[in-house]
Order: C-alpha cells, then structure tokens, then sequence
C-alpha cells in the first residue's frame, strides 16, 4: 500500500489537526509536541509540524536571555510524530489500549538552535517494523536547514491496568 498524502511545504495542507492528533497520543500539554500531521505514507514516513513559541514552559529555564529548545524535546518530537504513524497502523479499536515507548536513541545530532517563532518540520521515516518492534530514522528542519536527527527504537506495548500511589491496580 504506498499510498501517500503530501502537500508541498508552502502550502501545507493538514492531514492530522491537533483534536486527531489528541485522539491517537495519549501525551497532552506541556509534553505534547506536535500540532499537527501534513504527510502520511503508511508504514514508511509521516511529516509533522510543531510550532515553537515563546510560551513553551521550557523556555523559562533554558536559557533566561538566551532562549533555546533543548535537543531532548526535539527527539521526543521525532517520536511522538514517528508514535503516530506507528499508532496509525493499527485497527482504530485497539489504539486507546496502546503505548509506545522508547528502546533506544542513536546517532543524536543537533547542527543548529531552535529558538521561539521557529517552525520545526518533523520527518520520520520507518527503518524496520516487526511484532511491535520499530527503527526509525527522524529529521527535523527549520526552512531547508536540518537542525537535528536521530535513529530511534521503539516497542508498542499494553497500557494494561492502572496502578494507584500504594502500587494497587485500581
């Protein structure tokens, strides 16, 4: 199935909004890093976008005067957009009962800052995907400059049941 759906980046239009994208991730605000999906290739590649503001909570600490996006949230950006193509793939009944969680980051590089107004364009493409297990390679751009990447590892798994502060399944 290579179906795809792509927009050119001038023009790019939504194929996920952030309501769908609410629907799929079970992250919210502050960790919900993606405000919406413009491409989706099934199992292959998704593209999403965050937009950076001044009001992200993390900017008051990193750095006062000196505003900078820490290379942490931009590979969980990478995830979160790669989580979703990953989510995608499954039957929409089973999404809810489903996480995924990071095995592994690789090769990290971060080649240039990201700062307030910047838009960050997020692509991951799939390098292996297999019994719930993935490898995805993730890019971020701002313009046409690429300003992180990384390889990343993943597992889907069961949220199974819900424990409360005395370690009790509720």
């Amino acid at each position: 199935m290579s179906e795809t759906v792509q927009m050119p980046p001038d023009t790019a239009a939504t194929v996920l909004d952030i309501n769908q994208i609410q629907g799929i991730l079970p992250h919210r605000y502050p960790f919900l890093l993606i405000d919406r999906i413009i491409e989706v290739q099934p199992r292959q590649r998704i593209v999403g976008i965050k937009n950076v503001t001044i009001n992200e909570p993390f900017f008051q600490g990193h750095f006062p005067g000196y505003p900078l996006m820490p290379g942490v949230l931009m590979v969980e950006a990478m995830a979160q957009t790669g989580g979703i193509l990953l989510l995608l793939d499954l039957p929409e009944a089973n999404r809810a009962d489903k996480l995924i969680v990071f095995t592994g980051i690789e090769k990290a590089k971060f080649r240039k800052p990201v700062t307030p107004g910047d838009q960050l364009r997020i692509e991951v493409s799939v390098i292996a995907y297999r019994r719930g297990a993935g490898r995805m390679e993730g890019k971020i751009y701002v313009g046409e400059k690429l300003v992180a990447e990384a390889i990343l590892s993943c597992f889907v798994i069961s949220r199974g049941p819900q424990k409360n502060n005395d370690g009790a399944q509720e």
